[in-house]
């Protein structure tokens, strides 16, 4: 069973950047970050295949996000500068038992618990 637990949430000023970190118990493959906003569905951000030579984002981040991990480490990383009020939300770490990436909640078997982001204007 792997475990994944989350830390790097907060408050930030738009603009401003934060690092999420997410920290696997067990042999993961291919992860993700998902977000979640009050009375929003769950939205794919950023993923990231087990090699790190393939990455995949959410449009609105592209440009001011990036995913990395240390497999050394168990860890994966989101970098988020630039950021928006609307980004808002609970992050939530993804894992999957595949090497490729996934931009889909059901194809992840593993979730951490959460962390909460939140961007004030």
């Amino acid at each position: 069973q792997v475990q994944l637990v989350e830390s790097g949430g907060g408050l930030v000023q738009a603009g401003g950047s934060l690092r999420l970190s997410c920290a696997a118990s067990g042999r993961t493959y291919a992860m993700g970050w998902f977000r979640q906003a009050p009375g929003k569905e769950r939205e794919f951000v950023a993923a990231i295949s087990w090699s790190s030579t393939t990455t995949s984002f959410l449009d609105s981040v592209k440009d001011r996000f990036t995913i990395s991990r240390d497999n050394a480490k168990n860890t994966v990383y989101l970098q988020m500068n630039s950021l928006k009020p609307e980004d808002t939300a609970v992050y939530y770490c993804a894992a999957r038992t595949n090497k490729a990436v996934s931009v889909y909640r059901f194809d992840h078997q593993y979730w951490g618990q959460g962390t909460q982001v939140t961007v004030s204007s």
